[in-house]
């Protein structure tokens, strides 16, 4: 049975011709996903659709629809929506003159309600996710191209099905989008494996400043490391995402300097641990596993108060793991 809320917000698409879908700035697959996943499938139900991205999405060229992403959208609409968005700074300055979004769609835990209509499932891996279920209901139609669209946020969000909240529920939709067309083979490639050379010679400066301590590993990028390096997305190049493969480390941890004295920080963990804590304490967001922030201050200041912050939730886990051990079983 359709829910209330997946018959109105039917209603208003129904209604609507003029449509603008935004999703944060520095995008990430499930934004991008999300976004271009939703846009088609509006825009082959014939409506007129502005899919917008404060930073583009250049990065995301082999997904379909990319071509249509612009960085500020034009004129009247009849229905603005966020997608894979907390809040609405985290927006930008794109939607400055439309105000409140007509609706949000989203599964942070952190998302803060700021849509008249808020679809909001933290229990999803993906936003994308979220929409695989919901986009039926709303009178839309998933085909190859918007399944290649929603597989790439689920593919993105959950680092090719490794983080801790991927189970036999997501497979089955994930499976359910390839019976729909979506080239997994294609998406995971371009998502996870494929690099640039400048990407790849961008990731030895900060291989080559690796530390750890205890069971935290990190590395920082500089902007220096950028222009040697060629890679100009301002981003780590999924780095993080081979830290977190180190054995002994619980954590990891990246540091990415940007143009006027601030860092992108991004953490990665394994069950048990919830680095959105951290995250959301320095003005960021996340999930449990994959978090990340903008912060302001130079990259030895924000290294320092960061490190230390997250060396003591691994200290209060231990803490805890021995607490539970000892009342259970004994010293």
């Amino acid at each position: 049975m359709i829910s209330q809320i997946d018959q109105d917000i039917a209603e208003k698409i129904s209604a609507g011709k003029r449509f603008v879908i935004a999703s944060h700035i520095r995008p990430d697959a499930d934004a991008v996903g999300s976004l271009l996943g939703l846009g088609l499938a509006l825009m082959k139900a014939g409506k007129t659709v502005q899919l917008v991205l404060e930073d583009g999405a250049e990065k995301y060229d082999y997904l379909p629809g990319s071509e249509y992403v612009i960085r500020s959208p034009v004129g009247e609409a009849d229905m603005i929506i966020v997608v894979d968005c907390s809040d609405a700074e985290r927006v930008g300055s794109v939607l400055n003159d439309y105000g409140q979004p007509d609706l949000v769609i989203d599964h942070h835990k952190t998302n803060l309600a700021f849509g008249k209509i808020n679809v909001v499932e933290p229990d999803q891996v993906a936003t994308a996710a979220v929409l695989f279920d919901h986009i039926p209901a709303w009178g839309l139609s998933i085909d190859p191209d918007v399944a290649t669209c929603l597989l790439s946020g689920i593919v993105g969000d959950t680092i090719g099905f490794r983080t801790p909240n991927v189970d036999a529920n997501l497979l089955r939709k994930a499976a359910s989008l390839i019976d729909l067309g979506a080239d997994l083979n294609h998406v995971y490639n371009e998502e996870l494996v494929l690099r640039s050379f400048s990407a790849v010679h961008y990731w030895g400066f900060g291989l080559k400043r690796i530390e750890l301590q205890g069971e935290l590993v990190w590395t920082s990028l500089t902007l220096a490391d950028q222009q040697e390096s060629g890679y100009d997305q301002g981003d780590d190049a999924n780095l993080v995402n081979v830290l977190s493969s180190i054995r002994e480390a619980k954590i990891a941890l990246l540091f990415v300097e940007q143009p006027g004295n601030s860092v992108k920080v991004s953490w990665r963990t394994g069950p048990g641990l919830d680095v959105s804590e951290i995250a959301y304490r320095f003005g960021g967001g996340g999930h449990a596993a994959a978090a990340g922030a903008d912060i302001k201050g130079s990259l030895a200041e924000v290294k320092h108060r960061v490190i230390a912050e997250t060396l003591e939730l691994l200290e209060n886990s231990s803490m805890k793991n021995r607490s539970i051990i000892q009342k259970n079983f004994g010293e």
